[in-house]
């Protein structure tokens, strides 16, 4: 890492593990870039790979939530946080999800104001109730996204999804994390 994406100075683990190594030459490749968020965590390899194991569990692996719906729960989450990091690299990836630049911009701004179906937002509106007041949130909640086809399994990984963002939106914003430069003009 040749400069701090973090307010912290927290140095990366020099030489980093064969396998650490492995992995970001994966996302250069794959990504074009190490995105910030890994080369924040690398100055501690066992919470670097706690954080890839559960991101890409949560992200990557099977689920009856398809990336693009994982990737708007993201931006919801972070828009309600006002994560810029997060609102960067995941509105980004929603705009390559779905193709469509003008929905990557609307669901970091406002996702009521998008055009999805009713199944999408009772997806996203429970998405920000657990952000906002997860407390408060009841069975009749839970009914309604049954109501529009989600399983509980589908609802469990909603739920893990916006727990997830919630935490890293916190970690993020409170150690002032810079996205990538590249994120910017990705997929417009």
């Amino acid at each position: 890492m040749t400069k701090s994406v973090t307010a912290l100075d927290l140095p990366t683990v020099d030489p980093l593990p064969e396998a650490t190594q492995k992995y970001f030459d994966v996302c250069q490749d794959k990504l074009g870039m190490i995105p910030n968020v890994l080369q924040a965590y690398a100055f501690d390899v066992d919470k670097l790979n706690a954080f890839t194991a559960l991101y890409n569990d949560l992200m990557l692996a099977g689920s009856g939530l398809t990336k693009l719906e994982r990737e708007m729960i993201a931006v919801v989450v972070s828009s309600v946080n006002k994560c810029f990091y997060c609102l960067t690299a995941h509105g980004a990836a929603v705009r390559e999800l779905s193709g469509d630049p003008k929905l990557g911009e609307l669901m970091v701004m406002n996702f009521r104001a998008a055009d999805l179906d009713a199944r999408t937002m009772a997806m996203l509106e429970f998405a920000e109730s657990v952000t906002v007041a997860s407390h408060k949130i009841t069975e009749a909640d839970r009914q309604g996204l049954r109501d529009h086809g989600f399983g509980d399994r589908d609802i469990w990984d909603i739920v893990n999804v916006a727990g997830f963002f919630n935490m890293t939106n916190r970690v993020a914003s409170a150690t002032a994390m810079q996205p990538n430069d590249d994120y910017h003009g990705q997929h417009r």
